[in-house]
């Protein structure tokens, strides 16, 4: 009997590339920062789009609005709180993620290397954006 996750189209997808990846033996766990940049996005946009649902960016009353979300909103604190410190998580993973990248060389393959320039220069960007906000 074939197991459902091998045998189903979609669940095909998923098994090969999650649970059934090849991998080589030799791989160190400074290769988990990718997946943690992407558990740590995933997590940001989910948490700022709860939060922009209460937000109001009025300079008059933004003050008002972010003490609405952490005073009145169920669980709007821990929401706060969670996107706030995942900002600094996603960093961390990201200046590791770059570091790990210099040191076992991969900057050799220049088009892979100037995109992920690119995007670690969008990032911070966007972030800026995130920062100025109360």
């Amino acid at each position: 009997m074939t197991n459902i996750r091998k045998s189903h189209p979609l669940l095909k997808i998923i098994n090969d590339s999650l649970i059934d990846l090849p991998a080589p033996s030799s791989i160190s766990s400074w290769w988990n920062f990718g997946s943690l940049l992407g558990i740590c996005l995933g997590i940001q946009i989910l948490t700022g789009l709860f939060l922009a649902m209460h937000y109001t960016s009025d300079t008059a009353t933004a003050f008002q609005s972010v003490t609405h979300i952490c005073r009145d909103v169920n669980y709007g604190w821990i929401l706060r709180y969670l996107h706030a410190n995942g900002a600094s998580m996603f960093f961390i993973c990201l200046f590791l993620h770059v570091g790990r990248g210099l040191y076992y060389g991969s900057y050799i393959f220049m088009e892979t290397w100037n995109v992920g320039i690119l995007l670690l220069f969008a990032v911070m960007a966007t972030a800026f954006m995130g920062y100025v906000l109360p």
